[in-house]
């Protein structure tokens, strides 16, 4: 029983294959022997592995349809304890080119992808070219790296663009003019978001600019913005809260005399739910994206203007008018 994986055959390119077992068709859940399961469709693409949903984005915006991409994490999904499938690992395994955010977003996924890149892979961490100076630092003394929510500051997101852009470049060097020219053209939509954005947050008198969400992973948008903003869990999901985590939100909610607090999609609802209950504030209707994007084709129309919520452009906007529109 075996199983092929056709990969891509553009040029500059080498056709590469990936067999697996007994086992791993056992894992993968494929009952019949000898039976050929294909996961990359075109041949005469890049084959392209990301891992977040908002990396996935990036990487299809700017490869166009020179690029067949698998998204690991899917919509709702939180990347922090995220565990890869045996089809994950096999989509890795006959990838010409891996995407990741990187800075300890994907917790235990990134250190298998760091060992691959060690030893020669092609895998590139999106943020790789952000400097100290605008990343984050956390005040937990635990904290050994940066805050890695950096898609909170569509500004600072454009810094991603060239790494997919020297990726993909180098995987099929005959397409740069047009990844580049995407990338740029990206770039200018990007900085028009943070624009338009800014806009909608000045109906929000600064005072008023205080944001407590389920977890720390706003802290990109808070600096953007002009926001305070406070989690129950610190900036991985992993960190549990504890009962003076929750005491303490629930004092800061009733010293500020807040009216709407956050809850986010890719975290359990019920830690939230318990501090708006017990500080006897509401919680907003609307969940805010934080380490995931909605589901592509989720197109709302609010405001005299329409989005999809599957995209990141969208997943921002959805946000900002979230916050700016519960604030009020």
């Amino acid at each position: 029983m075996t199983l092929v994986v056709g990969q891509s055959i553009t040029s500059g390119m080498k056709r590469r294959f990936f067999f697996a077992g007994i086992v791993g068709l056992g894992i993968l859940g494929l009952s019949s022997c000898n039976k050929q399961v294909t996961i990359w469709q075109d041949e005469a693409k890049i084959n392209v592995v990301a891992t977040s949903t908002m990396v996935t984005d990036l990487v299809q915006v700017i490869g166009g349809d020179r690029v067949e991409v698998i998204g690991m994490m899917k919509a709702g999904v939180d990347p922090h304890s995220y565990e890869q499938t045996a089809s994950d690992v096999a989509a890795m395994n006959t990838a010409d080119v891996i995407f990741y955010s990187g800075l300890h977003l994907e917790g235990h996924v990134q250190e298998g992808l760091k060992k691959r890149a060690a030893k020669g892979g092609d895998v590139y961490a999106v943020t790789k070219d952000m400097s100290q100076a605008e990343l984050i630092q956390p005040e937990e003394e635990f904290e050994s790296y940066a805050d890695p929510h950096v898609w909170g500051d569509p500004e600072l997101w454009t810094k991603t663009i060239d790494v997919v852009i020297e990726g993909l470049t180098k995987e099929a060097p005959e397409f740069s003019e047009e990844f580049n020219a995407r990338g740029e053209a990206y770039r200018a939509q990007l900085l028009e978001l943070k624009a338009w954005s800014k806009a909608r947050i000045a109906e929000v008198p600064v005072e008023q600019r205080v944001l407590v969400t389920s977890h720390d992973a706003f802290f990109y948008f808070a600096k953007a913005y002009d926001f305070e903003v406070k989690g129950l869990q610190g900036l991985s999901t992993e960190n549990t809260s504890g009962v003076k985590d929750v005491e303490d939100l629930i004092a800061f909610i009733k010293q500020r005399q807040l009216k709407t607090i956050f809850p986010e999609s890719s975290v359990n609802k019920k830690g939230i739910e318990t501090v708006a209950a017990k500080a006897g504030v509401g919680l907003s209707h609307e969940e805010l994206f934080s380490d995931a994007m909605g589901e592509p084709g989720d197109v709302v129309e609010l405001h005299g203007e329409s989005y999809d919520r599957g995209t990141y452009v969208g997943m921002q906007k959805h946000n900002i008018n979230t916050v700016v529109d519960g604030l009020k």
